[in-house]
């Protein structure tokens, strides 16, 4: 679908088919970024991972996510941290449970979100569930994400962009600024204190920040402090909303329907026992769960259009021309919906990814939430890890009962589309107390 969205040319991709062909035959052509006024504060698409073209910084910026950050030993080393801020998510909804309150499952999930990114990336937490305090970071974050997502007049109308009528980069410039504020504090605390940083066991801290800092000490011309503050930028904004909006969706759907509820825990209690926890390692073990994430991302993809490519030269795909500089939407919401490719799609059915071999990595064009091709997410591996860790931690741990005594097909499944996809009513439910914490 072509659109002419002001002096824009955007192309709207809404096939798996179609997808393949431009993410994978012709990737070269169509991998760098159509990007939004906002990502101009404070040079932020000069350095962000995310928006830059496929230059010789991105290349650099991907190696290091690749084999320093998100590779297999790397998350392996810092599960342990993660787990306790999945502890203490269950801690909360414990304590909920005995006072009898209801959980808003989208706000504890970004506040365990954020804490699960910033255990990986710095071994300590931002935010906590009852402190007025943490707030302060969750506005940050929300802030930068709506900024982003929000239709910019400027974006369609060039002539606008010295004048910013909407104050969108305004706005973004003070969120981007605040964030860096933080970033900044902890990269010059841990600096100060370099080698002499030890964890519990009488060892360097293993998290992101010291590999990005081990780079930066050996090498500055390849990763500068500046380069690291937006490639954290690039990893918070992109890792804590996207993680909690999937596990609100995936909360949704259990609680819509019961049994699949039930079936997730019956797993999870013959393969991990009842009264143990579950651990990352045991992901691979528990198919249903996995189904039951898979089915989530096709029916609510976090990002339901990816992040914008665009085409870096005039291109016939399949008969039609796609001009230099469109901007290319991968429909990843319509394409999870494609009902020549998948039987009932508007049914949540965990049951279909039990029968084949789709996944969501990149090579099965009909699944693509964190896209595909040299573009695709690199933070994917750790976003894996937390969404079902944190599914199975809510479910294996508590019984559920919606608020106000509403009924599983009373649950609403409104969707408010931006940069990510978000439930327009919050899923707030009762916990029923299966253990002490």
């Amino acid at each position: 679908m072509h659109l002419k969205l002001g002096s824009l040319t955007a192309v709207v991709v809404s096939s798996p088919g179609i997808a393949k062909i431009l993410l994978q035959k012709h990737d070269q052509v169509f991998s760098s970024r159509s990007y939004p006024g906002a990502v101009h504060a404070l040079d932020h698409h000069k350095h962000s991972m995310v928006w830059l073209p496929v230059n010789n910084q991105w290349r650099k910026l991907r190696k290091i996510c690749k084999e320093r950050m998100f590779s297999v030993p790397s998350l392996d080393s810092s599960q342990d941290s993660r787990k306790q801020r999945l502890q203490k998510l269950c801690e909360y909804v414990y304590s909920c449970c005995i006072d009898g309150k209801a959980v808003d499952i989208g706000r504890a999930a970004f506040t365990t979100s954020l804490n699960l990114m910033s255990a990986s990336l710095f071994s300590e937490e931002f935010v906590s569930f009852d402190s007025g305090s943490s707030e302060e970071f969750k506005e940050v974050v929300w802030g930068i994400m709506e900024s982003i997502g929000r239709p910019n007049l400027a974006d369609y109308f060039p002539v606008f962009r010295v004048f910013d009528p909407q104050g969108i980069l305004r706005k973004s410039t003070v969120y981007f600024g605040r964030c860096f504020d933080i970033f900044e504090e902890i990269i010059r605390k841990r600096l100060e204190t370099r080698g002499r940083i030890l964890s519990v066991d009488g060892t360097r801290k293993c998290d992101m920040l010291e590999a990005l800092l081990d780079i930066n000490q050996n090498n500055e011309s390849e990763l500068s402090i500046l380069d690291i503050k937006h490639l954290l930028l690039d990893l918070f904004v992109a890792g804590a909303d996207t993680t909690s909006s999937t596990v609100e969706w995936a909360m949704t759907e259990l609680l819509r329907h019961p049994s699949k509820m039930l079936k997730v825990k019956n797993e999870l209690r013959e393969v991990i026992g009842k009264d143990e926890q579950v651990r990352e390692s045991d992901i691979s073990r528990l198919p249903y769960l996995r189904a039951v994430v898979k089915e989530t991302f096709r029916l609510h993809p976090a990002a339901p259009l990816l992040v914008p490519h665009k085409a870096e030269e005039d291109s016939e795909i399949e008969g039609y021309i796609i001009p230099r500089n469109a901007r290319i939407l991968i429909n990843a919401w319509a394409i999870g919906r494609d009902s020549s490719t998948w039987p009932d799609p508007e049914l949540f059915t965990p049951e279909r990814f039990l029968e084949n071999e789709t996944d969501f990595k990149g090579q099965h064009f009909e699944l693509i939430p964190f896209g595909a091709g040299r573009r695709i997410c690199p933070g994917m591996p750790l976003a894996n890890r937390m969404v079902h860790m944190m599914v199975a931690s809510l479910v294996h741990n508590f019984d559920w009962e919606l608020e106000g005594g509403l009924k599983p097909e009373q649950v609403d499944l409104d969707e408010s589309f931006g940069l990510t996809l978000q439930k327009t009513t919050p899923l707030k439910a009762v916990p029923i107390r299966l253990r002490a914490f």
